[in-house]
């Protein structure tokens, strides 16, 4: 089984994520992950990577795909393997349906609201200091602005900020709108509703890995 792990920033995607691959068994492969390994074991492909990072740039295709491919290449990802963050095109998409092409799919998708998804993000503060993460409604310090574990002063990380999380969902709707499509023709996607506590967001994934059907009524993927 090749599972697809779509979702927002602040979907929850990274917990549900570790959540689907511990219950499954499935590795879960991050690009994010791969590339950070190339780098730090200084690769060919990630002095590369490391170069487009550190200007800003987007790692291309071809690499992010080549280091995809040798991964789910691995005997732990004989059985299954979960991808979480890969693809985000509709290139990507083609290319790792090409290297692994006859592998049953599902494409899980968590859909949060909008506003949910700025109430969580903009709440979250941060610890410069020690790096510990607190949230102004869920786990909010002991004291305002001041981190408990080393009394630091707590911050909101530029990408936090209510305006900033907007344009990040903006554009992710924007690149993502046409993997969602490309998946609801091949009849694999399945929208998962991912408001709520992490233990309630995943019962309904197991729901949709455990059925012939999701909620929304689409059929197992062929």
């Amino acid at each position: 089984m090749r599972l697809i792990l779509l979702g927002a920033p602040g979907s929850g995607k990274g917990t549900m994520g570790e959540m689907i691959s511990r219950s499954t068994g499935f590795p879960r492969i991050s690009t994010g992950d791969l590339l950070r390994k190339a780098v730090r074991e200084g690769t060919p492909v990630g002095r590369k990577a490391e170069a487009v990072m550190k200007s800003g740039g987007l790692v291309d295709d071809a690499t992010v795909t080549g280091l995809v491919r040798d991964r789910i290449a691995a005997p732990d990802c004989l059985g299954g393997y979960l991808l979480d963050g890969y693809p985000r095109t509709s290139a990507q998409a083609e290319a790792i349906e090409a290297i692994d092409p006859a592998r049953p799919e599902i494409v899980l998708d968590l859909v949060v609201g909008e506003e949910v998804i700025v109430g969580r993000l903009s709440g979250r503060r941060v610890c410069p200091s020690c790096g510990a993460v607190f949230h102004l409604v869920n786990m909010p310090p002991k004291a305002a602005g001041v981190c408990d574990v080393c009394g630091g002063d707590l911050v909101q990380r530029a990408d936090d900020a209510a305006a900033t999380v907007r344009e990040r969902l903006r554009v992710y709707r924007e690149a993502t709108a046409p993997l969602q499509a490309r998946y609801r023709e091949k009849g694999t996607y399945r929208p998962v509703n991912g408001d709520g506590f992490p233990e309630e967001v995943y019962s309904r994934i197991a729901v949709v890995l455990a059925g012939p059907k999701n909620a929304s009524g689409e059929g197992r993927p062929g």
